[in-house]
């Protein structure tokens, strides 16, 4: 967490990272302390502000007057994403230079969008529906001084677009006519009569920094109280308690107005918490949005639920997608599928570099070391080798090209430079068992659960990797942690049933399996399993129900 790799290149002008791996060092350079001009505007005219040249030339309008471009110059700084290039140009178009952060890990955005972790605005605009119409930065803010162009505490900035009959958007759409009184019914210079307080509430970053959300979304206690997303209504009203606020948000706008939010919420919150069914919620979701920043987000969480295979029409569609967010996302939804070679090698000539590596990081095993494919991707792949993260990624490209002794000196790297970091410690691990290395990737595994008290998940993980290194006793403890982390873990439960049947340990293994059952009544596994032990036990008609039970929820290719 160094000013060269997480600060300067918005804080400076004409600023160069030039890190050297190999030393691991940096040579950075920079043109200006502070942002200049050229930073937003590039190279200016010779005579552009020579004191001796009165009739010196103005610049032209930035870009060609393409207010969508200059956003985009704003966006390299004003946005959460991951660097994809070291040379962003203004002018340039965002999606070259940068990947996204979409609101898909629940530490970074609430479920509906909202801001939740410091997410520096782009994601948001790109999110709502205000910037799916076409407005910009430049509609409210002066580029200069970052001043609102009309003031907004008595809603004049809101009311340039939304005063009766409603401006029309560049998009084509008509802005929506509002009456603050009416629509608020609070008393003009209330806090709820403004526009900012209930659609952009802000949150305070850096103790010093508060920032509006620029989501622009419809406040709803309903969510609050299903999800605990927060919402202004509460934020102020807060002795009315939120039965209140979500009667009267029910009484004064119904919910027509805020179905497709919660659509969106609910189906990113079930992916989230792997909630089953999520993936057809996902599917309906994405089928009723048209903003593509949405659209993407339910695609990138789509490969990681159960029924994944669900997604895979959307996402075929979505590689042809005009918005260079969605098809980069569909591209994602295909790593690892056995067609993703058919489906994706004409992306790896897409115009636009977010999309190309996508398709690249996918079909890295099968690139030639002179493509240009690969050569972009290693130099994407070269950014970041300052950052654990960055020698992470690294080393899972290696991995995914068989060469694991190279992935795991760059994961172990990462590894020393982040110590605490319990996701390494994992990947490590996962590098180490795929070369065979059974002892030392449970160890650690290990390490990772020690440092992720709370995930049931990973000690599930880890109990299975002793048990592939022979080590049952450790297997055992890992795997009883793991279902009290998370009692509803039915794979853990199973995994412990077999591994107690294994031991002869048969009374406490039938009830794991049971334990299992009832936790995911639907999986035939379980009670297929505690069959042959419950006959062990001699218990027939025991094993007889399981039986039935098992053969009434396989499918009917299973004899």
């Amino acid at each position: 967490m160094n000013w060269n790799s997480m600060c300067a290149q918005c804080h400076m002008t004409g600023y160069r990272k030039n890190y050297d791996a190999p030393t691991d060092n940096y040579r950075s350079t920079w043109v200006e302390h502070g942002v200049g001009c050229i930073q937003c505007h590039s190279a200016m005219p010779a005579a552009h502000g020579d004191p001796r040249t009165p009739q010196s030339p103005a610049p032209s309008p930035p870009f060609g007057g393409d207010r969508q471009r200059v956003s985009e110059v704003c966006a390299s700084c004003h946005a959460r994403h991951e660097p994809l290039t070291e040379f962003f140009t203004p002018g340039a178009r965002y999606a070259d230079h940068f990947r996204l952060t979409l609101p898909v890990d629940a530490a970074t955005f609430y479920p509906d969008g909202q801001q939740r972790d410091e997410d520096f605005n782009w994601t948001s605009v790109q999110l709502s529906r205000m910037g799916h119409a076409g407005v910009t930065c430049l509609d409210c803010h002066d580029p200069h001084t970052t001043r609102t162009i009309l003031p907004a505490a008595d809603n004049q900035l809101c009311l340039q677009c939304h005063a009766s009959p409603g401006r029309l958007l560049p998009r084509g759409v008509r802005a929506v006519p509002i009456d603050p009184i009416a629509h608020s019914r609070h008393q003009p210079g209330s806090a709820g009569n403004s526009c900012i307080a209930c659609h952009m509430p802000a949150r305070n970053y850096m103790q010093r920094a508060p920032r509006h959300d620029h989501g622009w979304l419809s406040p709803d206690p309903l969510l609050t109280r299903e999800l605990g997303v927060p919402n202004a209504c509460s934020s102020c009203h807060v002795d009315r308690g939120l039965d209140w606020a979500v009667a009267r948000a029910d009484e004064w706008f119904g919910s027509k107005v805020r179905e497709r939010q919660r659509l969106r919420a609910r189906a990113i919150d079930n992916a989230q918490k792997d909630v089953p069914g999520t993936a057809a919620r996902l599917v309906e979701a994405w089928s009723r949005e048209d903003i593509p920043a949405w659209r993407a987000t339910f695609l990138t969480l789509l490969p990681h639920t159960r029924e994944a295979i669900l997604g895979r029409e959307v996402a075929a569609g979505s590689l042809r997608a005009a918005d260079p967010l969605e098809r980069a996302a569909a591209a994602r939804y295909f790593f690892g599928a056995p067609d993703a070679a058919d489906r994706l090698v004409s992306l790896l000539v897409d115009p636009v570099r977010s999309v190309r590596l996508e398709a690249a990081w996918t079909l890295s095993p099968t690139l030639s070391a002179d493509s240009p494919a690969r050569r972009e991707l290693d130099d994407y792949l070269a950014l970041t080798l300052d950052q654990p993260a960055g020698r992470v990624r690294r080393a899972q490209d290696w991995a995914n090209r068989g060469r694991l002794v190279e992935a795991a000196a760059e994961m172990r790297r990462a590894a020393e430079w982040d110590p605490f970091s319990p996701g390494i410690h994992q990947s490590l691990g996962l590098v180490l068992a795929a070369a065979g290395q059974l002892a030392a990737a449970a160890e650690e595994l290990d390490r990772a659960v020690a440092l992720a008290p709370d995930d049931a998940s990973l000690a599930l993980q880890a109990a299975l990797a002793h048990a592939q290194a022979g080590q049952p006793e450790s297997a055992e403890r890992l795997l009883r942690a793991a279902v009290e982390r998370a009692p509803g873990l039915h794979r853990a439960w199973y995994n412990l049933g077999l591994l107690l049947a294994q031991r002869g340990r048969l009374a406490e293994a039938a009830e794991a399996l049971r334990q299992a059952e009832r936790a995911e009544p639907r999986e035939a596994d379980y009670p297929h399993a505690l069959v042959t032990v419950l006959q062990r036990l001699g218990d027939r008609d025991g094993a007889h129900a399981a039986a039935t039970r098992a053969a009434s929820l396989a499918v009917p290719q299973d004899p």
